[in-house]
């Protein structure tokens, strides 16, 4: 048996072969496992077609193989669905950039043709990252991958807008939203980052008052000033119109700038804030998000002054109309400060709102989209979190579940992109010819019709209905995953029956807002259940100094190299073993080399225990007075750190179970027991070595999936792979 194992481990030659084992095993799929009453089933948090695997997806996918495998050892019957998300801006750009390689873009191609590249970029890119995973040695059920823009989700999705439309919860209408000029869509408010800038501060003079603001473009489109009601400086004004100097924008560009008088009324409001600037702030109802809601409370008039293509409309005047918003600034800070209305610039540093996607700024414009209620849906995510139909892992996010659903704004689920799901919304051409005999009920036509038909027909007139161009909120369809990729809305699926609902759900806390609280209240409101029990927030990969990783700024880690260098268990093990119940993982590429180290070292222990058994055979005993039998010190070890670490996973421990399962395998069992036993050479000591070497790599299994399965493979044992050994 000396050359059972070779020398050293080496990954590279290994984890190919192993992970063809498991795929040809079918032991990925729930129907080659054993019936059980217990069932375990999980999803993947779909990844974009446009990603590549980073160390947050390595993180998540480690500690999610960690519990199905764990699980299916148990004799659980798992389930584990994997798929991709389509991406709606995120492959839209990808496309768009490659066409303007190629001196063209979507509008000269049309929209069909440009959904044709789109869907020629995903079959040749899509689904990259998914054989990536593979790479992580993830065991999910391949046979059942899913993809948001399969024709059986397209349905799920046009359901769902279906019965929320017929419930009264979708509507359109006309709101300030974040808009961005290079997409050219909405994007919701979770979507846009708040970048830490350095930018200037301009006061300038109202009639009595000065004013600080940083975007002193905006000033066009003013409509009042608003205080603090209990701000005691500004008190008497509140509901008093000011008379106030201004610039005359109607004054054209070629002549110099002039002043003009205007009313502005002055509004009391809790949400201006007496300790910035001033203490008074100008109110710009249709383009930013806080000035519209006071514009609301205070029945105030809404000036667009900023269009879609981020440029100044004929409502800013000819001295600045078609100036983009950058070019008005400098214009309007030159004329006020000519006119005198410039009080003093200071530098100032604050948060600017960047496309999530793109990295452009985002402009707040009133535009006309569809939105979600979301009283009623906030109402049955927080019930599920009251009854406990669902549990946070850690607690401490409770909190801020809680709180965003209690303040919770309609949801923008329209967007005006090319790549998607198109809104099921068809709308009347004007021009309607009644059918012959139906001219009285002409009045009758429908201006929209909401419909999964292809081309749906009035049955009053000949007119046609036009479909939408706008699609859906990429989130609006990722919010359906848990039921919609086990079947739903087909009531009679075999899989949705049986699988839903799930038990486990994992994610960063990035897109807490963005999915996970949105599939709880989408899985209460079209099946009646929450979408699983446990919602596991884990920790976000940092980079060693505690910043944001980023590929732009070099500061991103490819996990890829990570596992050409140390191996694909090297990865899982250290990212495991670096999991603390902290909210974010300074990574350090040292405790990759541990993981590799201790591969090696599980190695070495399993080399020398086969040696050991040179010219005897390795049984393991299985009776418990045979197993009283061996030496009960280590043993007694060994069951109270298999209990830990089962306790540990159960609890989504990972890193407390990681660091006792390396605490005893190397110290107790290679550096003590094993040095104990190398002058031994009898039958009890050797059946000791093998039960603990077989348990050991039962426990290191769910970390170290590829190491522990190639030893398993090379040793004279029945069982044909570690994925179906129970007794866990």
């Amino acid at each position: 048996m000396r050359e059972t194992l070779d020398k050293t481990y080496d990954p590279q030659k290994t984890e190919e072969k192993i992970y063809k084992l498991w795929e040809n095993s079918g032991y990925f799929t729930p129907e080659k496992l054993p019936d059980g009453k217990n069932k375990f089933v999980t999803a993947i948090a779909p990844p974009n077609i446009t990603g590549e695997l980073h160390l947050g997806h390595a993180l998540e996918l480690t500690l999610q193989d960690i519990l199905i495998r764990m699980k299916r050892m148990q004799g659980y019957k798992t389930l584990w669905i994997p798929g991709i998300d389509h991406a709606g801006i995120a492959a839209q750009n990808k496309v768009e950039s490659q066409l303007a390689k190629e001196n063209t873009n979507r509008h000269k191609l049309g929209r069909k043709k440009f959904v044709e590249r789109v869907e020629q970029w995903k079959e040749q890119y899509g689904n990259i990252i998914l054989n990536q995973f593979k790479k992580l040695g993830i065991s999910a059920d391949w046979t059942r991958s899913r993809y948001t823009m399969d024709i059986e989700y397209q349905r799920a999705v046009e359901e769902a807008f279906i019965r929320y439309y017929k419930k009264g919860w979708i509507y359109r209408g006309e709101r300030v939203i974040n808009w961005c000029i290079r997409c050219s869509t909405s994007i919701s408010n979770l979507e846009v980052n708040y970048v830490h800038e350095k930018t200037k501060l301009y006061y300038i003079k109202y009639g009595p008052f000065t004013l600080a603001t940083a975007r002193p473009e905006t000033k066009l489109g003013d409509t009042a000033l608003a205080v603090h009601p209990d701000d005691k400086r500004y008190k008497k004004y509140i509901g008093r119109d000011l008379e106030v100097d201004s610039i005359d924008s109607s004054i054209p560009k070629d002549q110099p700038p002039e002043t003009k008088k205007i009313k502005l009324k002055v509004v009391g409001d809790n949400s201006v804030d007496p300790k910035f600037g001033t203490g008074i702030i100008k109110v710009t109802p249709a383009h930013d998000i806080t000035d519209s809601e006071i514009g609301k409370r205070h029945k105030l008039p809404s000036i667009k002054i900023i269009d879609e293509r981020g440029k100044m409309t004929k409502k800013a005047g000819p001295r600045y109309e078609d100036l983009k918003v950058n070019q008005a600034r400098e214009q309007i800070v030159k004329d006020l400060q000519k006119t005198g209305l410039m009080d003093k610039i200071e530098d100032y540093e604050h948060n600017i709102g960047r496309c999530d996607r793109c990295n452009s700024v985002v402009e707040p414009i009133p535009s006309k989209q569809w939105f979600l209620k979301m009283n009623e849906l906030a109402k049955l995510a927080l019930e599920a979190l009251d009854k406990k139909e669902i549990n946070l892992h850690p607690n401490r996010w409770e909190k801020p579940y809680r709180n965003w659903l209690l303040n919770i704004r309609d949801w923008n689920i329209s967007r005006q992109l090319w790549w998607g799901h198109r809104l099921p919304v068809w709308i009347h051409e004007s021009k309607c010819v009644p059918k012959p005999g139906r001219e009285k009920d002409i009045e009758k036509c429908e201006e929209i019709k909401i419909s999964a038909e292809k081309e749906p027909k009035c049955e009053y007139c000949d007119a046609k209905f036009i479909q939408s161009e706008d699609v859906l909120d990429t989130w609006f369809s990722s919010a359906l995953w848990p039921f919609a990729v086990l079947g739903w809305p087909d009531k009679d699926s075999k899989d949705l029956k049986e699988f839903y609902p799930t038990n486990f759900i994992t994610s960063d806390r990035g897109i807490l807002f963005l999915w996970q609280v949105r599939m709880v209240f989408s899985g209460k409101f079209f099946t009646g259940k929450a979408p699983f029990k446990d919602l596991f927030i884990h920790a976000t990969v940092l980079t060693k100094d505690g910043k944001r990783m980023s590929k732009s700024l070099g500061t991103g880690i490819d996990p890829l190299v990570l596992i050409d260098k140390y191996g694909t268990d090297a990865l899982r093990f250290g990212l495991s073993y670096l999991t603390t119940g902290l909210q974010d993982v300074h990574f350090n590429e040292e405790v990759m080399l541990m993981g590799k180290k201790f591969a090696n070292k599980i190695w070495n222990i399993n080399r020398y225990i086969v040696m050991k058994h040179e010219g005897h055979t390795m049984k393991l005993p299985e009776n418990p007075e045979d197993i009283k039998k061996l030496d009960q010190k280590i043993i007694t070890e060994m069951e109270e750190m298999a209990i830990n670490v089962r306790d540990n996973i159960e609890k989504y421990n990972f890193g407390e179970a990681a660091r006792a399962l390396y605490d005893f395998v190397w110290h107790n069992f290679a550096d003590k027991y094993i040095e104990e036993t190398k002058n031994r050479d009898d039958d009890k000591t050797r059946d000791t070595l093998a039960y603990l070497s077989i348990n050991c790599l039962k426990l290191l299994h769910p970390f170290m999936p590829f190491i522990t399965e190639e030893i398993y493979q090379k040793l004279p044992l029945k069982n044909k792979s570690l994925l179906m050994v129970e007794n866990w």
